[in-house]
């Protein structure tokens, strides 16, 4: 395998997702699947990014484009779950009404949750095939996925966290990436949920063998915010993973969402969002650079070590994301002086 780069200090990666090609969405096949990847890679790497991903190409769905395949390619091919999704369990789910934005439940779990189809080894060895070097899996937190199914089977919330977790856990050894990212837009709003979630998200981390990582964000539906809250009531949730670095949304938050970052773990390198996701607007350099040294300015020199856009590029035209990891770059090397 490759290795992460050491050097510069503060290095640059992407969050996960990329926008769909055109040409994929229109001829799908395992095959463009694959061409679309080494694209991506190829992009981003042109872009001078450090530790890219595969856009996230690798559970492309055509019939799921709204979310990425964030949700379902995880959810569908578990044991335990039914996609049998009709009028009752739809009104039941409403009813239940864990995320007001999704009109009905991923699936219903059914009994006990397992692996069934699901194998990220091998969706993870094709994004290595092609890669070009090191570069950053991503894997959807079991809190998040949790909270988009209907359980009838464990009648816990919290068991259904925990049995998530279990089986992403599973999924993680000798995954052929030098980095792989834990993602979770729920918790910044529901942060009384933070222990169950913390649990359930260190049972994957613990399993990752390379570099851990643990994205966050308030949410990315059309361009808008999802869920309420901020930094601040997360601290002590963020300092009980085990993880070796951050990827925080920063560029689209309050300026005083940056005192939170004092109170992190010095054992926790900071992954910060100085790219905005949420705008068409391009950053100029100098607007980079202020973000970086804005965050510095707060938490000390050398406490910065990644820095990458808020979150995921899915909902962005390819011309705005390529245009904003330039940006992104140019910005980082201003602020060091390279």
């Amino acid at each position: 395998m490759a290795k992460i780069p050491s050097k510069p200090r503060i290095l640059t990666t992407t969050v996960g997702s990329y926008p769909v090609p055109d040409w994929l969405a229109a001829l799908p096949s395992e095959q463009a699947v694959i061409d679309a990847t080494r694209v991506v890679f190829d992009i981003q790497r042109q872009a001078g990014i450090d530790l890219p991903t595969d856009g996230e190409l690798y559970r492309f769905d055509v019939n799921h484009p709204d979310t990425n395949g964030m949700i379902e390619y995880f959810i569908r091919p578990m044991a335990g779950v039914s996609s049998v999704v009709g009028r009752s369990v739809t009104e039941e789910f409403a009813r239940h009404d864990p995320m007001g934005f999704r009109r009905k439940p991923a699936g219903v779990i059914t009994g006990k949750l397992g692996e069934g189809s699901l194998n990220l080894l091998a969706d993870c060895q094709r994004a290595a095939a092609v890669a070009g070097g090191a570069f950053k899996f991503t894997v959807t937190s079991p809190y998040m996925l949790a909270r988009t199914l209907l359980d009838h089977h464990y009648g816990s919330f919290d068991k259904v966290v925990l049995a998530l977790g279990e089986v992403l856990a599973a999924q993680m050894p000798a995954l052929p990436a030098e980095c792989v990212q834990v993602d979770e837009a729920n918790i910044p709003g529901n942060p009384d949920d933070a222990p169950v979630a913390a649990a359930a998200m260190n049972l994957v981390l613990d399993q990752i063998e390379g570099e851990r990582a643990v994205h966050f964000c308030f949410g990315n539906y059309g361009g808008q915010t999802i869920q309420k809250g901020n930094w601040q009531k997360l601290v002590h949730f963020l300092n009980s993973l085990h993880t070796d670095h951050l990827v925080l949304e920063l560029a689209h938050r309050p300026a005083s969402d940056l005192n939170a970052l004092k109170e992190i773990d010095k054992e926790i390198a900071l992954g910060v969002g100085v790219v905005d996701i949420k705008v068409n607007h391009i950053e100029t350099p100098d607007e980079v650079a202020a973000r970086i040294e804005a965050v510095e300015k707060k938490v000390g020199e050398g406490r910065v070590r990644w820095v990458h856009p808020d979150c995921g590029f899915w909902m962005l035209k390819r011309s705005i994301a390529d245009r904003k990891m330039e940006a992104l770059v140019l910005g980082r090397d201003k602020y060091l002086g390279l």
